[in-house]
């Protein structure tokens, strides 16, 4: 297959270009700057530029271009580099695809389950609403600028990814070297709900998705069962061989993350209904392989 991607030079992008390629598939890669290689095509989400030479003959194209979440302090410049980042680059690809006399068979975009807001202790799945504040504001409308690529009748997908348990990037690449050194611990409380998911079986599902022509919609990437921070902390200590006593309090947390610390410190328990109601099988369900495979990796 020929597939395009977008965020290729991002922790989960690189990922799947190296998976598929290892699988003897062609990957284009997007990139926001003159093409330096033959597997490269151009486009501006700024200026909802996308080349169609890129495009064409592709089966799918897998979006998952964005700015970083916890990259920067949210100041309210960078909380609108995060919406724009998504929602525009959304809506040029949803165009591009669109206006293709032969469009790709689907279109992956990448969102994350930030949707769901804050859940506390209550389990949800896709058919759940979005909640409130700013990260399920800019999910709701990443997805909505979609629109043109479904209306055009390619089937859409809305991988709603969780937390990637992963050692050279995101969130959990932060994690490591706290837990490596012997310092890492609970944040605030502890009791509120991680929904994590290996790399491996992050990219098996955005591959899944890709090749499954039956599923549309959102989909949760995540792994079966979320785990409280407090047990995400037990594990991480267990599978490193270190104590993890040290606590970060909530007010520090607050401190030192500004507005973002509202979701680091808020509880998401989202179960990948979808994913496993189409039959995908999980290599890695729960956190201690999560953990090890992250450091196999």
């Amino acid at each position: 297959m020929r597939i395009a991607v977008t965020g290729a030079t991002g922790l989960i992008g690189s990922a799947l270009g190296r998976s598929l390629r290892a699988d003897g598939h062609e990957v284009v890669r997007f990139v926001r700057r003159e093409p330096a290689a033959a597997d490269e095509a151009s486009w501006d989400p700024e200026r909802g530029y996308v080349d169609p030479a890129g495009l064409a003959g592709c089966d799918a194209v897998v979006h998952l271009a964005g700015a970083g979440v916890g990259d920067h302090r949210w100041t309210a410049e960078y909380k609108r580099k995060i919406r724009d980042s998504r929602v525009k680059g959304t809506a040029a690809m949803a165009r591009a695809v669109a206006a293709m006399a032969e469009p790709p068979a689907a279109f992956v975009c990448g969102t994350a389950i930030g949707y769901y807001g804050d859940t506390g202790d209550r389990a949800v799945d896709e058919d759940a609403p979005a909640g409130e504040g700013f990260l399920p504001e800019v999910c709701v409308d990443w997805e909505a600028a979609a629109a043109p690529a479904q209306e055009a009748g390619v089937r859409t997908v809305f991988a709603r990814t969780g937390l990637v348990v992963a050692a050279e990037g995101g969130a959990w690449g932060q994690l490591f070297p706290i837990f490596k050194a012997g310092i890492g611990g609970r944040l605030g409380n502890g009791r509120q709900y991680w929904s994590h998911i290996s790399m491996h079986d992050e990219i098996a599902a955005l591959r899944f998705l890709v090749d499954t022509p039956s599923v549309s919609g959102p989909v949760n990437l995540t792994a079966p069962e979320p785990l409280t921070n407090r047990e995400v902390t037990a594990a991480m200590g267990r599978v490193l061989r270190r104590p993890a006593v040290f606590a970060v309090p909530a007010p520090v947390m607050r401190v030192v993350l500004g507005e973002f610390s509202q979701d680091v410190l808020g509880s998401q328990r989202v179960r990948p209904a979808r994913l496993l109601e189409s039959g995908f099988v999980f290599r890695h369900p729960g956190i201690d392989d999560s953990i090890r495979a992250a450091l196999e990796a």
